[in-house]
């Protein structure tokens, strides 16, 4: 009987052989736009991983051990590697057509036009992803250590802007299989947040500063 962490492991690589599957099907020789494009189709799959994980580590922690939580901190490391390569070779596939190598405009441009909007969501996508690795990193600082987590939130605006980005631009995402998984997924995570927020808004409203007030009945006066 196999263990639960090579269900685990299975699972993962299950979910990360959609990304390559699709893009053979699109475009089966090797180049520099079937990197670029596979290594984004990763990265979106990573990100979701990412958050299932995230939000329920304890639980995860508790069935299948603490390698889970080192596992979480590796796949972050790499999906960021990822999301940083991504526009870095669609850079120089650029170069190969137009001549003209310009990092800036994968990185830092901005614009609320056209189709410039939709690439400018990963580009904010990348920054927010750069602040939540860097708080991980980090997270032994005594300036940070009772709040590095807080910065994880930050991995759901990076998950939404990645999605919409793929949506609006990805030329793979509606093929098969991922495109039997680029939906789905992003259905679980809206779920996860919206039950996320019930839980917080839930905690505020029976706090014990609201439910266990003492009564003046029962209060004891003193001279």
């Amino acid at each position: 009987m196999m263990s639960k962490k090579t269900i685990f492991i299975i699972i993962w690589l299950i979910l990360l052989s959609l990304g390559p599957i699709t893009v053979i099907r699109n475009t089966p020789e090797l180049s520099i736009n079937f990197f670029q494009r596979m290594f984004g189709l990763w990265a979106f799959t990573l990100l979701f991983i990412q958050i299932i994980l995230g939000a329920f580590m304890q639980k995860l922690t508790e069935k299948l051990g603490g390698w889970v939580f080192k596992f979480h901190i590796t796949e972050g490391l790499f999906a960021y590697a990822l999301v940083f390569s991504h526009p870095l070779l669609f850079a120089v596939l650029n170069y190969q057509t137009s001549g003209v190598f310009n990092p800036f405009y994968v990185y830092l441009g901005f614009s609320l036009k056209d189709i410039e909007l939709f690439y400018s969501f990963g580009r904010s996508a990348f920054w927010l992803m750069t602040l939540a690795v860097v708080a991980a990193l980090l997270r032994t600082q005594p300036w940070l250590q009772n709040n590095w987590r807080k910065f994880h939130i930050l991995n759901y605006f990076v998950f939404f802007a990645v999605w919409y980005h793929s949506f609006k631009v990805g030329t793979d995402i509606g093929t098969f299989p991922f495109s039997f998984f680029h939906g789905p997924a992003f259905v679980i995570v809206l779920g996860i947040v919206l039950y996320r927020l019930f839980s917080y808004f839930k905690s505020l409203f029976t706090s014990p500063s609201r439910s266990g007030s003492t009564s003046p009945n029962t209060s004891t006066r003193r001279e």
